[in-house]
């Protein structure tokens, strides 16, 4: 009996979506649904409804008194900056509260116009001084294929640099306190409960941000698709020794713990206080027009593989954070991702000609990716069922017969 045959009896994967939200039951962040359907990320998010941030205000200025005579005399914390509309927000914070900050910025070479713009500007308006750290674009090249082709997601060495650079420079100018702004899993999905005060873990870097991957396991893969890559290559995502951790006293807290979280409003105070800019050109793939100018691939061609390996992309995580904002209805929302979930986006140009692929293996790879739990294939195209009620397909199918063994296919 031929493997077709077999797929050919097997069932269509059932996908639920919250009721509150837009988020799918195969979404990429973890999700648990209650009786009612409702996620755990529209769950937890309820909770900072309850919660007194003028008493978290005091707590965390009680944590950085505690740091006021450790580590470098000149900088009192660290804070990650991309230059987006919660970096303005986190060193907002920081200055008000009095305390000098040291800004450490990861460059994957991505930036968009705009983005670049409110790097420069963030020097210009906080008066903090700033690391502004760019790897070898050889290597970034490199490390953009070897992402797609392990793992779908040519920004793996940005989401894993992002959270190991910083912590490099903390080690190395004695610095202990890191500023975070939100803890993703937690914000999206309802990891943890804002009650948990949830703190940075070398854990969390890998198994997360990593995608359960470190800088040693690239190496590996270097070696198994003939690429050249070496471990003084790989030093800006080598995380500093337990040792030196525990040196220096490294801590990396989440100011949403602390601060009332909520980046609509973050936006609207940074544009008037500090002229943040917003993209003077709207995004394809998504409505908004203030998230991710840091990486012009991160609402794009980067956002359309996670649409391809689990059917849903950006219009539904912000269509879902303003759900719990109470700033758009579900209505709403559900309209953007019909419009902008699948887009396939113009980006993709830029970063087929900056690694040198062809957009047919772009698309070979990509398909690899697909989740079983969203995709099944009908008459040689792919399916996926919408929270608009009726399944659509999305393009043909580009896989090897062997490759089918993942899928369902449907007579």
């Amino acid at each position: 009996m031929s493997d077709k045959i077999i797929l050919s009896n097997m069932k269509k994967p059932e996908i639920h979506y919250c009721s509150k939200c837009v988020y799918p039951s195969s979404s990429a962040v973890t999700l648990s649904f209650d009786e009612n359907f409702i996620c755990s990320g529209c769950s937890v998010s309820k909770e900072k409804n309850k919660i007194n941030y003028f008493e978290r205000k005091k707590q965390l200025l009680d944590l950085f008194r505690k740091y006021e005579n450790k580590g470098n005399q000149l900088y009192d914390c660290i804070i990650p900056v991309s230059g987006g509309k919660d970096s303005f927000f986190q060193a907002h914070i920081i200055k008000e509260l009095g305390y000098n900050a040291l800004l450490v910025t990861y460059n994957a070479n991505n930036y968009s116009k705009t983005g670049l713009r409110n790097v420069e500007k963030m020097r210009e308006v906080f008066g903090f001084d700033h690391i502004f750290f760019t790897p070898a674009i050889k290597t970034l090249k490199k490390l953009n294929k070897l992402g797609m082709l392990v793992m779908g997601d040519m920004n793996w060495h940005a989401h894993l640099g992002i959270v190991t650079y910083p912590i490099k420079v903390a080690v190395e100018k004695n610095i202990p306190l890191v500023i975070w702004g939100e803890h993703g899993r937690s914000e999206l999905g309802g990891m943890f409960s804002n009650y948990d005060f949830i703190e940075f873990s070398f854990r969390d870097r890998v198994e997360h941000d990593g995608r359960g991957y470190d800088w040693s396991h690239m190496l590996e893969i270097a070696d198994k698709f003939g690429e050249k890559l070496s471990k003084k290559e790989m030093d800006p995502w080598i995380y500093p020794s337990d040792e030196e951790i525990d040196r220096v006293g490294v801590r990396g807290i989440y100011i949403a713990n602390y601060i009332y979280w909520e980046a609509n409003e973050h936006t609207k105070l940074v544009k008037k206080k500090y002229g943040f800019l917003e993209s003077s050109e709207p995004f394809e793939r998504t409505y908004r027009k203030a998230s991710n100018l840091d990486d012009i691939h991160e609402n794009g061609i980067h956002d359309y593989l996670k649409f391809v390996k689990f059917g849903y992309g950006r219009a539904s995580d912000h269509g879902s954070k303003d759900i719990r904002a109470k700033k758009i209805t579900r209505a709403q929302a559900i309209r953007e991702v019909k419009k902008r979930d699948h887009i396939k986006s113009k980006d993709l140009k830029r970063w087929l000609k900056y690694v040198g692929w062809t957009e047919k293996k772009f698309d070979a790879v990509s398909d690899t990716f697909r989740d079983p739990r969203t995709w099944w294939i009908k008459n040689g195209k792919w399916m996926k069922n919408n929270i608009w009620g009726k399944p659509s397909s999305y393009g043909r199918v580009n896989l090897t017969k062997n490759q089918w063994s993942k899928f369902y296919i449907e007579k």
